[in-house]
């Protein structure tokens, strides 16, 4: 039978701004471990600390510009593209323009902390609950 997401959970996010994440599929909010689906809204001059990920990210960009650093290189993403990065590579994500950006991210398997393997340097900005508190007050 088809499940109907009411709404998304807003989850913390990483970075030197607030950033709303809006998880509508994936562990917190439909307890789904494949696969995770979020709309991501960050200011401008957001950026996030590099990460390693174990999985891979799809992300479309609806609006703005999303900055994806690697260790290759530096891609601008516009609103109406998209890019792909794979699990194992480091990236890290930012929108340096002063508009933001709002993107749809969908992580295969689902975005996990355990799994990001975030760049220690750096501590998150807090807009919400982390997914591990959500996860303890169910």
């Amino acid at each position: 039978m088809p499940q109907l997401i009411e709404h998304p959970t807003i989850i913390q996010a990483a970075g030197n701004k607030p950033k709303k994440i809006e998880e509508f599929i994936g562990r917190v909010n439909s307890q789904t471990e494949g696969v995770s689906i979020a709309r991501m809204t960050s200011p401008g001059g957001w950026v996030e600390p590099g990460q390693t990920p174990e999985f891979d990210e799809y992300t479309v960009v609806l609006r703005g510009e999303l900055v994806v650093e690697s260790h290759s290189g530096k891609i601008t993403v516009g609103a109406g593209q998209a890019v792909i990065t794979r699990g194992g590579e480091w990236v890290r994500y930012s929108t340096p323009g002063d508009a933001g950006a709002e993107y749809i991210a969908v992580c295969l398997p689902a975005f996990s902390p355990a799994t990001v393997h975030r760049d220690p340097e750096w501590k998150p900005s807090r807009i919400g609950p982390t997914p591990n508190e959500i996860l303890q007050n169910r």
